[in-house]
């Protein structure tokens, strides 16, 4: 089920006002389908404030079991690609059930972003990692060009993923900024 929060005046591209009703799952709702499930981060997604920050502390945490279970790099960047193929699908998938372009609640693509970042910056201590993270939530909120631009313009599951492989991108990019200079 659906849960009807609040009623939120956003402002459209016209620039005028629209009243919504934003609409949050209940557990029950994620946990009957598979997809929604791993779309909402196991879950992660549902907490609120900042889903987005919760589903990548999630992503961070499973970061260390999945590299034991999976072992090389190798094997973990396959996982990588097939979590970003199968999250097109899935965010898709479940923000057209919820008639949306993308839900906040939507998770999966913070998840699969974080883990291309730590695929590169886990083999640095926590320290640096921590510094990964915040500058992944960063760009992710803040979402500086091109990363607005695909958020608002690609409306589908491609786009949900896209601008936060752009993010993580930028964040390592900083990271080889940052740890060139500071060592």
């Amino acid at each position: 089920m659906i849960e009807d929060i609040q009623t939120q005046t956003i402002h459209n591209a016209a620039g005028t006002k629209t009243t919504v009703n934003a609409q949050w799952p209940t557990f029950g709702w994620i946990r009957a389908n598979v997809h929604r499930f791993f779309a909402f981060g196991l879950g992660a997604g549902l907490i609120r404030p900042g889903p987005g920050t919760w589903g990548t502390l999630l992503a961070w945490v499973l970061w260390w079991p999945l590299s034991f279970v999976l072992g090389t790099d190798f094997y973990m960047a396959l996982f990588i690609l097939v979590g970003f193929a199968y999250g097109v699908y899935c965010c898709h998938r479940v923000a057209q059930e919820m008639h949306v372009d993308d839900h906040g609640g939507i998770v999966w693509d913070e998840m699969v972003a974080f883990w291309a970042v730590l695929l590169l910056v886990a083999p640095m201590n926590l320290g640096w990692q921590l510094v990964a993270f915040i500058l992944f939530r960063f760009f992710d909120i803040v979402k500086p060009p091109p990363i607005g631009y695909f958020d608002r313009t690609l409306k589908n599951g491609f786009g949900v993923m896209w601008d936060d492989v752009v993010a993580a991108a930028y964040t390592l990019f900083i990271m080889a900024i940052a740890t060139r200079m500071l060592g």
